[in-house]
């Protein structure tokens, strides 16, 4: 990575949305615990500069909203070639389904990079894994299996925990926003969720804010980014 700078892009739904219920009043949200794990591993962190005014586009494009879709992500493609001096470094994205999104909209030549990919090639080889966890689980969601990353999930959680469950769904049934709006389309997709998770295993991991959601629910354990994790047995 050149001169160890990276563009982080938060997601907006990272960025809008607080901790789960799970974790304590310390613990820091996903946007100020990627920057701290960020700072760790040595990089130099650069922001877009419209951030609050930034979206991916893909809640505008799942309601049929075409034009809107496409003006907002011209509009973030268009700032992070300005901020990343013309994909000199690369971005972050904090979120698989808006790292795929933007994958399937920009038209540059963009280093954009998908999280699980990001910290398994470029963030853990410059950390000291303290203590590994004992037990953990990871859900890849469906973003994540169509850019054929599940092998890297599992690599990236193997490295930080002795025990790693991947659960098996087609997919949560979360969808973006319809696991608010239907919930049963989300206890649908995970019905068999709650059997496959090990006893002894109290948290897990995935790359969707969302999906973590629906998962937390149904699985009755904490579920949160795996960039939690990374930085919990790095500390």
């Amino acid at each position: 990575m050149a001169d160890l700078k990276v563009v982080y892009f938060p997601s907006c739904i990272n960025r809008a949305m607080g901790k789960n219920e799970f974790q304590k009043e310390e613990d820091l949200q996903l946007t100020a615990l990627t920057h701290q794990l960020l700072v760790r591993a040595g990089y130099t962190i650069i922001y877009p500069k419209e951030l609050d005014a930034h979206c991916c586009g893909m809640p505008f494009s799942s309601k049929g909203f075409v034009a809107v879709n496409h003006k907002q992500s011209q509009l973030l493609e268009a700032d992070l070639l300005r901020v990343s001096e013309n994909g000199k470094y690369p971005i972050l994205y904090d979120m698989s389904p808006c790292f795929y999104h933007s994958k399937e909209e920009f038209t540059s030549n963009l280093k954009i990079v998908d999280p699980i990919e990001f910290m398994l090639d470029f963030v853990l080889p410059k950390l000291t894994i303290k203590k590994k966890k004992e037990a953990v689980a990871i859900f890849p969601v469906c973003s994540v299996k169509k850019i054929g990353k599940m092998n890297q999930l599992l690599a990236l959680a193997q490295q930080c925990a002795e025990q790693v469950t991947m659960i098996d769904s087609n997919c949560c049934g979360f969808a973006g926003d319809r696991g608010f709006l239907v919930p049963a389309l989300n206890e649908h997709g995970l019905k068999d969720l709650k059997q496959q998770i090990p006893i002894h295993c109290t948290t897990g991991y995935s790359t969707s804010r969302t999906c973590e959601i629906g998962l937390e629910k149904a699985s009755g354990i904490s579920f949160t980014s795996i960039f939690y994790l990374i930085e919990e047995v790095s500390r």
